[in-house]
């Protein structure tokens, strides 16, 4: 027997309960509008489920394995063994935690939930359908409405998701044995997480990639840093090649792979994982049914409200393009709640911060040397090596290097890049200096604890002004 359809309205309907979608609700709610949040699948979406938290875990967990392991040089001998059960119960209870939270939060600040499938059917309107054989669907009348529907990984022709023998990011993080050999399609950030971390783990990795470096979207001595360390944890890198077809081989399979100029290689493994990107989730929304048209790249296109070209539709989060990040998400699903709320509110994107989680972080912000250049600045650089950081020493994490790019003329904050230890940390006090204005002289003149990586900012910041103490002035 199915429910019939009931109709009900609201303010604000927010579709989707991920790092965008949930903030918007709760920001919402908290300035006294009536808020509905519709979820079809879990709440705290792809990064509390399916991405950044769980990826997380299991970074940590290979990184202690790791570090007990090759930490002879300290006179500390051990031969840990990793339980993958344990490891992965451990990351479930953490991320159980987390989106048992979210649920909370959004009911304490009097958020409507409903489980289902929200599809607009007119402006004004949208239909929502429930999971489940017989429970039937209704209509919710809306105000204003927040798309915050997500990405989800992009599937290589040939190699469709099946969890067994193709893997995509999400299959990864919830393998309940480590593979004894992986190849990985993609040198993309998230391919370079889970590459190192499967490798700490144990697996003999294989990265393929048709560009001609790691992290492509990082400058080159950024990336070599990463891929060098890689390496010496035993990943194998094959540049240029694309990933053309794969076949079972024992129990196995073998990857197929093709260059432009038509030269072709095979790798045996355990398993493929392929790490080549995400895409916008925008199918099952309905958009046509409001007039909502999509970018070449299948995003919705938002000013700097967050407001589509619909009126009184928005949209947050990776739905409304790059740069595809939980934090710019949120920071979006907020200012577009105030927007709805009348409170003074817009975007800025020049100081969202990007950090990926390799072995070691990478943390940037604003714009490099190359991009200030081209903005019109004469931009001044300062450097700070973290083989001369103490700490970085005495954490045995001394690859890479903080960068700071500013402004000659006024010596304000333009950017920076750093690849170290804590990179996502540490990237955080630069991106504050560019939002508040800061100047060189502000952030080199501010007393740093010692012994601590963050030295290593203070350092960099005196270098491009030709005063740093601990490493060498251009």
């Amino acid at each position: 027997m199915v429910v019939g359809d009931i109709s009900t309205g609201t303010e604000v309907l927010v579709i989707g309960a991920g790092p965008g979608g949930y903030v918007a609700a709760i920001r919402a709610a908290q300035l006294g509008l009536d808020t509905t949040l519709v979820e079809r699948d879990a709440y705290g979406g792809v990064c509390l489920n399916r991405g950044c938290i769980p990826s997380k875990a299991l970074i940590t967990g290979a990184d202690t394995a790791h570090a007990a392991a090759a930490a002879e040089e300290m006179g500390i001998y051990a031969d840990p063994a990793v339980d993958m059960a344990g490891l992965q119960s451990w990351k479930d209870g953490v991320v159980d935690q987390l989106t048992g939270g979210v649920e909370k939060l959004c009911k304490a600040n009097g958020v409507n939930l409903i489980e289902g499938t929200a599809e607009f059917a007119s402006e004004g309107t949208v239909r929502v359908a429930h999971g489940g054989e017989g429970q039937g669907s209704e209509t919710l009348e809306y105000e204003h409405a927040i798309i915050a529907t997500g990405s989800r990984p992009i599937e290589v022709p040939g190699f469709e998701f099946d969890g067994e023998h193709v893997l995509s990011s999400k299959h990864a993080l919830n393998l309940d044995s480590v593979p004894e050999s992986l190849v990985v399609v993609g040198a993309g950030y998230i391919g370079m997480e889970l590459s190192t971390t499967y490798a700490k783990l144990g697996s003999d990795v294989t990265v393929v990639e048709m560009l001609d470096a790691a992290l492509p979207a990082y400058e080159g001595d950024v990336g070599r840093v990463v891929r060098k360390r890689a390496e010496e944890l035993g990943v194998e890198f094959n540049f240029g090649e694309g990933a053309s077809e794969w076949e079972p081989q024992g129990e196995g399979l073998r990857v197929m792979t093709e260059t432009e100029g038509g030269e072709t290689a095979t790798y045996d493994a355990d398993t493929v994982l392929v790490a080549v990107g995400r895409q916008p989730v925008t199918d099952t929304l309905g958009l046509e049914n409001v007039g909502l048209d999509l970018t070449e790249q299948g995003f919705l296109d938002t000013d700097e409200y967050g407001e589509t070209d619909v009126d009184g539709i928005y949209a947050v989060g990776d739905v409304a393009g790059e740069p595809m990040l939980a934090h710019k998400a949120s920071a979006e699903g907020e200012v577009v709640a105030e927007v709805i709320a009348d409170e003074p509110a817009a975007m800025d994107f020049q100081s969202i911060p990007n950090a990926v989680f390799t072995d070691p972080e990478i943390g940037t912000v604003g714009m490099t040397e190359a991009e200030a250049e081209e903005a019109g600045f004469d931009p001044t650089v300062g450097q700070m090596p973290m083989h001369a950081s103490g700490r970085a020493l005495t954490l045995r994490e001394s690859e890479g290097f903080v960068r700071v790019v500013a402004d000659a003329d006024t010596g304000f904050l333009l950017g920076a890049q750093i690849v170290g230890p804590e990179a996502s940390e540490l990237i955080a006090e630069v991106g504050l200096a560019i939002e508040m204005g800061a100047t060189l002289e502000d952030v080199g003149s501010t007393v740093h604890t010692h012994p601590t990586l963050s030295e290593a900012v203070m350092e960099a910041v005196k270098n491009a002004e030709d005063a740093a103490i601990h490493t060498l002035n251009r």
